[in-house]
């Protein structure tokens, strides 16, 4: 017997559920891109965009996922042979880094390992040694979607401030944006990418660069910017055409407009706290689980773990055959242990991943939590029980102060 049968449930950290509200609008036939109702909309989705990235400055969109907006963020502000630092936290920053070597862009990689943030003061010891000022970008993930680490990106614009140093701050917010709090313009960062597929809750396909008036005066002073990713008529488009560099993604951006009109009807600070309250129950539940088996939480500190993903860790092969089970006898889809492979596992299955991000609820989470605890039992994988009474405790209690 199985009890898969049913709605499916895709708890993997993107592509996020999609809300009923993003599926209906994004369902009509293809509509004019030169005039009417897609045209109007126009003005009032970017300054949403920018509401929920809490920034000024300004956006600009590609049809691309978040390797692309990587790649924007950087034709529009490193030439090849200048260097960017980038401080790594995971597959993710490593993959920032790839992206730069191959457009001819030196790269200093402070690696931080899978189970820790990014340390500021590194970062101050390799800006400090760059005598000449060659770095001309600091690349830090905020959301590591695979280690599920949480850096602290306004600490690494007081230290650039500090040191003078005229690096731009480049901030991926791929996995946190409209998850776990971030504050474009008072944290200091000069760029921000980010995908539609997680927090935004529009499927892949949408990748978005927001840029500060600093990052364009870095743009404008560019002998050359490939036309595709000049971010500069997209963001200050002269016709609808120009937002897109070509022919819109329309049922993109039509699924993009119902879901910044869930976020605003929300609040994002209510979004934010809502993330945050799920992620406290999911953790209740791991470290009660943990204290009769094997499962770790990779994040131990949980000021450092995110609110958007959760990496763990059983051990090879338990990960891989506690996920084949949910799915198999439930309907429920865990994440891979992407990029955490480990000298005897050299495919990550030990680990797996819960995303919680974008259209994610109390009973959504609990009924995850339950089908896990049910898998631990099931496979007769150690573990103590009582971890989703632990998480509705948690999803109840009062919020940490501090």
């Amino acid at each position: 017997m199985s009890l898969a049968n049913g709605r499916p449930y895709l708890a993997i950290p993107g592509p996020s559920v999609m809300p009923d509200a993003v599926l209906r609008a994004m369902h009509r036939a293809a509509p004019n891109i030169y005039e009417g109702e897609l045209i109007g909309m126009m003005p009032e989705l970017v300054a949403d965009l920018k509401y929920v990235a809490r920034t000024d400055g300004h956006v600009a969109m590609y049809i691309a996922n978040g390797h692309g907006a990587w790649e924007a963020a950087l034709a529009n502000t490193v030439q090849p042979g200048q260097a960017v630092l980038i401080a790594a936290t995971g597959r993710f920053g490593h993959g920032w880094g790839e992206m730069a070597q191959a457009m001819g862009i030196e790269t200093q990689i402070l690696d931080h390992g899978r189970q820790a943030p990014v340390d500021a003061e590194r970062v101050r010891a390799a800006l400090a040694a760059d005598k000449g000022q060659r770095i001309k970008a600091v690349l830090a993930v905020h959301v590591d979607t695979s280690s599920s680490v949480r850096s602290d990106i306004a600490a690494l614009r007081a230290v650039l401030d500090e040191l003078g140093h005229p690096a731009l701050l480049m901030a991926d917010c791929i996995a946190s944006l409209a998850c776990d709090r971030f504050e474009m313009d008072s944290w200091g960062a000069d760029v921000m990418v980010t995908g539609s597929q997680k927090g935004l809750m529009v499927p892949p396909g949408l990748g978005f660069v927001f840029f500060n008036d600093r990052a364009d005066a870095v743009r404008r002073a560019m002998p050359r910017v490939s036309r595709y990713w000049d971010w500069s008529p997209r963001a200050n488009p002269e016709m609808f055409y120009q937002y897109f560099g070509g022919t819109a993604p329309t049922h993109h951006v039509y699924g993009l407009r119902a879901s910044l009109d869930m976020i605003r009807a929300e609040g994002i600070e209510a979004v934010w706290t809502r993330h945050a309250t799920l992620a406290r129950g999911i953790w209740a539940a791991a470290e009660c689980w943990g204290q009769g088996g094997p499962l770790t939480l990779n994040i131990a500190d949980r000021a450092h773990r995110s609110h958007a993903v959760t990496a763990m860790r059983l051990g090879a092969p338990l990960g891989a055959r506690l996920r084949e089970w949910t799915a198999r006898e439930c309907g429920v889809t865990l994440g891979i242990g992407l990029g955490m492979s480990e000298p005897d596992d050299p495919k990550g299955t030990g680990f797996f991943r819960f995303g919680h991000m974008g259209h994610v609820n109390a009973h959504m989470i609990l009924g995850l939590l339950g089908v896990v605890e049910a898998g631990l039992k099931a496979l007769d994988i150690p573990h103590q029980a009582g971890g989703v009474a632990a998480a509705a405790e948690a999803l109840v209690s009062p919020a940490p102060q501090g």
